[in-house]
């Protein structure tokens, strides 16, 4: 190469990855941060739940540049989930907000848990107890007083 062409090749090459929209730089406290948001984002397009931070889908790339765009930009967690709520809907949210509907989400498997419990105990109370019979009335033999005292001794509730 020529001399002259070579300063236009490198001002050019040095240009180009602002020009394409090149990642910023991040710190590294930023860095985790961004990791920590990525991983509390799930992927729209897969159907197993991965994280945006797991995921090679494209969009899940387009994601996580945007999620480091924004902390770069200094926008706080909250900001940048509302942002992906509001674009993908709370869906997008691996621990959802408990406000709202979610609220019955959150609290279901409490409900639940309590109802089956009355129910249970309202069973317990209701139903007889089994253990505890009449013993049945037996008239006395009149000639055989010792198998009447073994009968009284053995019998639950017998005399001793």
């Amino acid at each position: 190469m020529t001399r002259p062409l070579l300063v236009p090749v490198l001002a050019v090459a040095s240009l180009l990855p602002s020009a394409l929209g090149a990642a910023p730089t991040l710190t590294t406290a930023q860095e985790e941060r961004a990791v920590a948001i990525q991983k509390n984002l799930r992927c729209p397009l897969c159907d197993t739940g991965e994280s945006i931070e797991q995921s090679r889908s494209d969009l899940s790339v387009k994601m996580r540049s945007s999620v480091r765009e924004q902390v770069a930009a200094g926008k706080s967690e909250a900001d940048i989930y509302a942002f992906f709520a509001q674009r993908y809907g709370n869906f997008v949210l691996l621990d959802p907000p408990k406000s709202g509907r979610n609220l019955l989400l959150w609290g279901a498997p409490l409900l639940a848990l309590l109802a089956g419990g009355g129910v249970w105990w309202t069973f317990l109370r209701r139903r007889p107890d089994a253990g505890i019979r009449a013993a049945p009335v037996v008239e006395p033999e009149p000639f055989d007083s010792y198998l009447d005292q073994v009968r009284r001794e053995t019998r639950p509730g017998g005399e001793r």
